[in-house]
C-alpha cells in the first residue's frame, strides 16, 4: 500500500470521527445550557474534519491517474478499505462520545469564563488539562447500549434517512473517482459530479435529519422529553450512520457503474 493511499485511509477515519463526535454536541450543549458556544467550540474540530475532506480527493485522484498511466484496470480493493476506514471511523467515534461529552462540556464552562481560544487551548495542552482527560476516559456504559432497543416512539423514518444519507455521502467522491477506471476518458466529468451525488443527500439531511434533531433538542431544553430519551435518540442517529458505512460497500461499486455511463451522456 502506497503512502499516499496510507494518508487517505488516516484522513478518512479521522473525517469519519469527528463527523460521530458532532452528534455529541447536542447533548453537551443541553446539558451546559450553552449551546450557541458548544457549537461554536465543534467548528475548530469541524475546520480540522474539512482540511483533511480538500486533501483527501487529491491524493486518492492522483492514484488512479498514476494507475490508469501503467494500465491498471481496476484497483477495487483501495476503495473498499477506505470506506472501512470510514466505519472504523465511526465506531471510534461513537466509542469515544462519553468521553468526549466530558471533554467539550469541561471547555465550555471554562471558554464561558475566560472568553479565550488560546488560553483554552493551553489549559487542554497542560498538565492539568490531560490528566482531566485521563481521569474522564469512559466507555459506552452497558446500561445505556441495553436501552437502545427500547424505542418505542422512535422515529424509525428519520434512521432509514441517516442510514442512507450517510451512505451517499460515503460513496460519493470514491464512486466518482472510481468511476475513471471504468470511463477513463470522461473521468475529469465523472470526478466533478461528485457534487452532484452529495447534493442528494445534503439535501434528505437539511430537510428531514437536522430539522427533526433540532426540534429535538428544543424539547429537551423546554422539558418536553427528558435527557436520557434524547441521549438513545441520539445513539439510535449514531447506530445508523455506522450502518450506513456499511451499506455504502453495496452500493459502492453500482453507483460507480452509474457515474461512469452519466459521464459520458451529461
Amino acid at each position: 500500500m502506497t503512502t499516499q493511499i496510507t494518508i487517505v485511509l488516516i484522513l478518512t477515519l479521522l473525517i469519519n470521527l469527528i463527523t460521530t463526535l458532532s452528534y455529541a454536541v447536542r447533548i453537551v450543549g443541553v446539558r451546559t445550557g450553552r449551546i450557541a458556544i458548544t457549537f461554536s467550540l465543534f467548528n475548530i474540530l469541524v475546520l480540522l474534519s474539512r482540511t483533511a475532506n480538500t486533501l483527501q480527493a487529491p491524493l486518492l485522484a492522483k492514484t488512479v491517474e498514476q494507475d490508469l498511466k501503467v494500465h491498471v484496470a481496476s484497483n477495487v480493493a483501495v476503495f473498499r478499505y477506505i470506506i472501512l476506514s470510514c466505519t472504523i471511523g465511526s465506531v471510534l467515534g461513537a466509542l469515544l462520545i462519553p468521553t468526549f461529552q466530558r471533554l467539550l462540556s469541561r471547555a465550555v464552562m471554562h471558554f464561558s469564563v475566560h472568553k479565550s481560544i488560546p488560553r483554552l487551548f493551553y489549559l487542554g495542552l497542560s498538565g492539568a488539562g490531560m490528566q482531566f482527560m485521563k481521569e474522564n476516559l469512559k466507555m459506552p456504559s452497558r446500561e445505556h447500549l441495553a436501552t437502545l432497543a427500547d424505542q418505542g416512539s422512535f422515529p424509525w423514518r428519520i434512521f432509514l434517512y441517516n442510514l442512507l444519507a450517510t451512505a451517499i455521502i460515503t460513496i460519493a467522491v470514491l464512486s466518482c473517482v472510481y468511476a475513471a477506471y471504468l470511463n477513463p476518458e470522461y473521468r475529469t466529468t465523472a470526478s466533478n459530479l461528485s457534487g452532484v451525488i452529495n447534493g442528494g443527500a445534503t439535501v434528505l439531511m437539511a430537510l428531514f435529519i437536522d430539522p427533526h434533531l433540532s426540534i429535538l433538542t428544543d424539547d429537551v431544553v423546554l422539558g418536553k422529553i427528558t435527557e436520557s430519551s434524547f441521549r438513545k435518540y441520539i445513539s439510535n442517529m449514531v447506530l445508523a450512520r455506522i450502518a450506513g458505512t456499511l451499506l455504502a460497500q453495496l452500493l459502492f461499486f453500482p453507483c460507480a457503474q452509474l457515474i461512469a455511463v452519466l459521464a459520458e451522456k451529461v
